[in-house]
């Protein structure tokens, strides 16, 4: 197993006044050639959004998007004709395919709204452009891992899909808990992102906002220091032929 540590402060960020946003692989203006993709995990924003602010209209293609709100919520608005407000608890995919346009301003005109949005590679190009999201009961589920998004092959009913051999589990956990993780895919990487907390990987501590890397593998332990909410990314490393 070949593993890589991504420390908080090695993200990129831009304050633009009503968006302070931190990057995970290089965007905007943020580039990093040691940090552009972590195999088909193009992005990982991690946003605050200030009340009744947002993202105006703007287009996609050939992506998957996957939005994670962490606080409050987005009211999302596309081309399909879509209009819904995705909540904290709630997952969001959409698969841009063709070209969508959308906007996603934040859903309170008091209270500011924290995102995760990840940009994932699709496996199939030029796809009709879908939406859907879905919430997921975590305390629920408390010290055990929840499927949140799965390949559209491997669909197990419950997650949400995309179009690519992508696995996306979150979980809240407590304090000593070991968490075995198995890799579906053969050939696919790890990208552990810990929304809050801390946990110890192979010996490597593992801070709030860092993110944990790890290729060649087919299983991660994963044992939690204190009280975690921990996102898990699971993704090819390289395209198909």
């Amino acid at each position: 197993m070949k593993t890589r540590l991504f420390p908080k402060a090695q993200r990129g960020t831009a304050n633009h006044g009503w968006l302070e946003a931190n990057f995970s692989f290089s965007f905007g203006n943020f580039y990093n050639p040691d940090m552009v993709q972590f195999g088909m995990l193009r992005v990982l924003n991690d946003d605050t959004i200030a009340a009744g602010t947002g993202f105006g209209t703007h287009p996609h293609d050939n992506m998957e998007i996957v939005t994670i709100p962490l606080e409050g919520g987005l009211t999302h608005r596309d081309s399909m004709g879509n209009q819904a407000t995705v909540r904290f608890g709630e997952v969001q995919v959409m698969s841009a395919g063709t070209g969508i346009t959308h906007s996603e301003m934040n859903a309170s005109p008091t209270d500011r709204a924290k995102t995760l949005q990840l940009w994932i590679f699709p496996e199939k190009q030029d796809v009709t452009p879908r939406y859907d999201q879905k919430g997921f009961d975590l305390e629920a589920n408390r010290n055990s891992l929840v499927m949140v998004v799965s390949p559209n092959d491997k669909n197990d009913g419950n997650a949400l899909w995309i179009y690519q051999q992508a696995w996306l589990h979150l979980g809240v956990f407590d304090t000593a808990q070991q968490i075995t993780y198995p890799v579906h895919g053969a050939g696919n990487g790890v990208y552990l992102f810990l929304i809050e907390g801390s946990l110890e990987i192979n010996g490597q501590t593992v801070h709030e906002r860092d993110a944990y890397g790890a290729i060649e593998l087919d299983t991660l332990i994963i044992t939690t220091t204190s009280p975690a909410k921990i996102l898990i990314i699971e993704v090819p490393m390289q395209f198909k032929d």
